[in-house]
């Protein structure tokens, strides 16, 4: 099968679904917006985890905007979450919805989870967007925060998503790939660094998913790998560089 047939969403005979993520920091939506929804359209979602939405005047409005232009629905966080925001296909059905904000450093930003349970076709997935900090130590225990989080959320299966602030070999990322599956380390597609554009020679953002769930591909999308995508879009975007994966999610009878 094709790679890029084989990256498909969809659901499979046994139940399973086949659901593709992506993850952008979009820099508040300040640099060309129609570039943005046209590198996330030509990705095609099932679910984007986007760091650094609109927190500030109407960032409802500017939210919405996005997903309406990028065909999507806005699913939850933003403001409330100081950043992350969820949004999602038709394909998913909402169970629940949490914006949690993490304890505040004193001279730091605030940081927050945008946190979610879905329906995709026959499986429960949990999901958790986040952008950690820029502080080395805060970082490490935001890592075990979203860890937990994400475990309360109580799901068979959930991924996480994000902007890491770190590299692979930095202690908050290696705190998460020793818990989850870092999906690009499992089976790469695409490119591999996420910033910046001009530029790609460091992997700060990712996706983790937990352990039952299989990875067909993950990286960053060029040209060359799906229509749609092209290098003058991703270069005005935004200054991050998406990250997409596909996923293939258990049905729940086979954790009963």
């Amino acid at each position: 099968m094709p790679i890029t047939e084989l990256l498909n969403s969809r659901t499979e005979p046994d139940g399973s679904a086949v659901v593709r993520v992506l993850s952008y920091n979009v820099r508040s939506m300040r640099d060309d917006e129609d570039a943005l929804a046209r590198v996330i359209r030509a990705c095609a979602p099932d679910i984007v985890f986007i760091q650094e939405a609109p927190r500030f005047f109407r960032w409802r409005k500017h939210a919405a905007r996005l997903a309406s232009k990028s065909g999507l629905l806005v699913l939850g966080g933003g403001a409330t979450a100081a950043g992350p925001l969820l949004l999602c296909s038709l394909r998913a059905t909402v169970e629940r919805t949490e914006d949690v904000l993490l304890p505040l450093t004193p001279g730091l930003h605030r940081r927050g989870f945008a946190t979610a349970v879905v329906r995709v076709g026959g499986v429960r997935l949990g999901l958790l967007g986040c952008h950690l900090s820029l502080q080395a130590r805060e970082r490490y225990d935001q890592a075990g925060m979203l860890l937990d989080r994400l475990a309360a959320l109580d799901t068979p299966h959930a991924i996480a998503a994000g902007d890491i602030n770190d590299e692979p070999d930095g202690r908050a990322f290696r705190r998460l790939a020793a818990g989850l599956q870092d999906c690009w380390s499992v089976r790469p597609w695409g490119g591999e660094h996420t910033w910046n554009p001009a530029d790609p020679h460091k992997r700060i953002d990712a996706v983790f998913a937990t352990k039952g769930i299989e990875v067909l591909g993950c990286g960053v999308p060029g040209p060359g790998d799906l229509p749609g995508i092209t290098d003058a879009d991703l270069r005005a975007a935004t200054d991050h560089l998406p990250v997409l994966a596909a996923l293939r999610v258990p049905p729940e009878t086979q954790d009963a």
